[in-house]
Parts: structure tokens; C-alpha cells; sequence
């Protein structure tokens, strides 16, 4: 019995985790903008023309991947956009 309590008390202690992580996602995206243009090779943060995951960008500043960067930041940076072109 001390087991499956033990396994139900992290079960219940990741979901509350994962609930409190989850609030914070909105605020600091309102503080981010997606960037095109200045994603290293595998480093973009989410999908291109011809893929839908994280990391597959197959060359550096390519056009259709992008990165969050604090709002502001992306049109300052050489080869950056907030617009895939």
C-alpha cells in the first residue's frame, strides 16, 4: 500500500507542478515575439515550411524558422524579422 501512495502523491505533486508552470507560460510570452531569419541550425524554437518540431532547421538564418526574443529585439538584429519572407 505505501507504494501505490507514494506513486499517487507524485502523480498528484507533477500535475500541481505542471499547473503552476503552465500559468506562467502566457505572461512571458506577452513579453516575447517570434523572430525569423537568426536561428542557428537545429536551434529554432518550433516549426519551418517543411517541418512542425523544435530544433530542425537545417541551416543557419533560415528564413522560415524562428526563436522567441524579447519584444523589440528581432528588428534589430541583422537578418531578423517578425515575418517569415
Amino acid at each position: 500500500m505505501s507504494k501505490t501512495k507514494t506513486l499517487v502523491s507524485t502523480a498528484v505533486s507533477s500535475l500541481i507542478a505542471l499547473g503552476i508552470a503552465g500559468t506562467t507560460v502566457p505572461a512571458q510570452a506577452a513579453d516575447m515575439e517570434k523572430c525569423f531569419g537568426i536561428a542557428k541550425a537545429g536551434k529554432n524554437d518550433c516549426q519551418t515550411a517543411n517541418s512542425s518540431c523544435a530544433g530542425t532547421s537545417v541551416k543557419d538564418g533560415q528564413k522560415d524558422a524562428w526563436i522567441f526574443v524579447p519584444k523589440g529585439t528581432c528588428e534589430k538584429l541583422v537578418g531578423g524579422s517578425t515575418t517569415s519572407s
